[in-house]
């Protein structure tokens, strides 16, 4: 009686412990914005700061740019613009 029990122990623990593995595969190959690194992004989140409950501020990197946003509920605008590795400008008042 017991024998039996550790022999199903040990087949069902290897293949459940498989299974979450294959089907945690599977997932991160078909949802092409989970597996990281596969392809080049145009777009690069250098890094964000929060400023409050909604709003943030973030540098991100497009055409050789480094652009300062910030982000808020609703809203985005451009605070400053600068080379990549250059120094930031402020933008022109409108």
């Amino acid at each position: 009686m017991m024998l039996n029990y550790f022999l199903k122990l040990l087949f069902l623990v290897p293949m459940v412990g498989g299974l979450a593995f294959g089907s945690l595969w599977l997932w991160r190959k078909l949802q092409p914005g989970i597996a990281m690194g596969q392809r080049v992004r145009a777009i690069k989140v250098i890094d964000a700061i929060p400023m409050g409950a909604t709003s943030r501020l973030a540098v991100v990197e497009f055409a050789n740019k480094r652009i300062l946003i910030s982000v808020s509920r609703g809203r985005i605008d451009k605070l400053a613009e600068a080379p990549a590795d250059g120094l930031f400008v402020m933008p022109d008042e409108d």
